[in-house]
């Protein structure tokens, strides 16, 4: 088994609420084959986003022209997320719901059907018709590739929290962005919004840092494609 952010010794410490970041570290972490394997990592983002922000342009500009249609607001969510050891950064989706939608939120609290301080809900009311078809098919997470090419997120790693979720989580739930956040990660691959217990989610999120390797995100990359493809676990 594997101890020790998927960042250089240089980078670690503790975050602002002095999270022990380094105790959900593989234990190779401090060896020079760790920032190998990082490098390598980066390496791979920006190659595999590259490729992907030229090949689905044209995908995310055709979604893009059907969002504006379908309802009224602008094409993308921009929303503030907590990143590498609590650092906030700003990222974007494409808007798959009303343009109120944070507005009507405190309404449907009651219909949560995640555990914890994160909000799942099965045929969310706020959710458009053109944002169903978005979301079962993950087209709306296309601009985090940008994020992924900033180097705010990686391709594969614990989902981004929210800023207003990050602050309710607690002390051990935050360890879960002790690495960059990616776009896919193995509760994506598992189940995503089927999981209903949110201390399921952190496990997942935990046991791939614990677990971490160059592999281990090939792994997930090629288990997301299916995933994707048939809408599994879509909300």
């Amino acid at each position: 088994m594997v101890r020790r952010p998927l960042m250089s010794g240089a980078e670690r410490g503790g975050g602002a609420g002095g999270e022990p970041w380094d105790s959900v570290l593989p234990a190779w972490a401090s060896s020079p084959r760790w920032r190998w394997a990082l490098r390598l990592k980066r390496a791979m983002d920006l190659v595999l986003a590259s490729i992907g922000v030229v090949l689905l342009a044209p995908v995310a500009a055709v979604a893009a022209i059907l969002i504006k249609l379908d309802s009224r607001g602008p094409v993308f969510h921009r929303m503030e997320w907590v990143g590498f050891r609590g650092r906030r950064f700003v990222g974007y989706k494409l808007r798959t719901m009303v343009s109120d939608a944070e507005e009507r939120r405190e309404g449907l609290k009651r219909f949560n059907e995640m555990t914890g301080p994160v909000f799942k809900m099965r045929d969310d009311p706020r959710v458009t018709r053109v944002g169903r078809f978005l979301r079962r098919a993950s087209i709306d997470e296309l601009p985090q590739l940008w994020s992924v090419l900033r180097g705010d997120m990686s391709l594969v790693g614990p989902r981004p929290p929210g800023a207003h979720e990050y602050a309710e989580f607690e002390p051990y739930q935050r360890l879960k962005v002790a690495v960059a956040p990616g776009m896919t990660c193995l509760w994506q691959i598992s189940g995503r919004s089927t999981i209903r217990e949110f201390d399921q989610w952190i496990r997942l999120d935990l046991e791939y840092i614990r677990n971490w390797s160059p592999w281990l995100d090939l792994k997930i990359l090629a288990r997301t494609i299916p995933v994707v493809v048939t809408g599994r676990g879509a909300q």
